[in-house]
C-alpha cells in the first residue's frame, strides 16, 4: 500500500512537471522506507522561507543545481521557480554566469555559489539577504544551497545517467492542475 501511494505521488510529479522520475520509482521499488525518507526530502529542499523572498530561494536553488547536474534536474528548478513567480530573464543570467546581487534571484544565486565553495563573501552576502528578508530567507537559501548535490547524484547512483541539455527560460506547458 505504502509502496502505491509514494508511486501515485511520483507519478503525478512527474505529470506536473514533464520530468521522469524514473530513479524515484526505482528506490520506492527496492525499499518503501528509502521512497518514503525521499519523499520527505522536499521538506527541507523545497522549504522557501518568506513569500516575499522567492527569488531569493530560486536563485539558491538554481546554483546549487547548476553545481551539481546540467540537464532535467536544473530544468525543474527553473520550471518551479517559474511557477513562483520568479522572473525568467532573472533566472537566464544567473544560469549565464552574470549575477549580481542587485537582484533578489541573483543575490540568492551568488549565495549559494558561495556556500558550496566556501568562498570568503559568503558572510557578506548572508547579511544582504537577512537585511532585506530577515533570518527565514537565509536559512531557506541555505537550505537550497545544501541540498543541491542530493536528487542529481542519487538519480546518477541509480543508473539514470541524463545527458546536459539547454535550459528553457519560459513557463513550462503543466499538465496538471494547479
Amino acid at each position: 500500500m505504502l509502496k502505491s501511494l509514494l508511486h501515485g505521488s511520483t507519478k503525478s510529479f512527474e505529470k506536473q512537471y514533464g520530468y521522469d522520475a524514473g530513479y524515484m520509482h526505482q528506490i520506492i521499488d527496492v525499499s518503501s522506507t528509502a521512497g518514503l525518507r525521499l519523499g520527505l526530502l522536499p521538506m527541507l529542499s523545497q522549504y522557501r522561507g518568506p513569500k516575499a523572498a522567492k527569488a531569493i530561494w530560486a536563485g539558491a536553488a538554481l546554483a546549487f543545481m547548476l553545481d551539481a547536474d546540467c540537464g532535467s534536474c536544473a530544468q525543474l528548478i527553473v520550471d518551479q521557480s517559474i511557477e513562483l513567480g520568479v522572473d525568467p530573464k532573472q533566472l537566464e543570467i544567473c544560469a549565464k554566469g552574470e549575477a549580481d546581487p542587485s537582484h533578489d534571484c541573483r543575490l540568492g544565486f551568488l549565495f549559494a555559489q558561495a556556500a558550496i565553495s566556501g568562498a570568503m563573501d559568503v558572510g557578506e552576502l548572508r547579511a544582504e539577504i537577512v537585511r532585506r528578508y530577515g533570518e527565514e530567507a537565509a536559512v531557506a537559501a541555505g537550505f537550497a544551497a545544501a541540498c543541491g548535490r542530493v536528487y542529481p547524484v542519487l538519480k546518477r547512483a541509480m543508473g539514470n545517467v541524463d545527458a546536459c541539455a539547454l535550459l528553457r527560460f519560459e513557463p513550462a506547458v503543466q499538465n496538471a492542475p494547479a
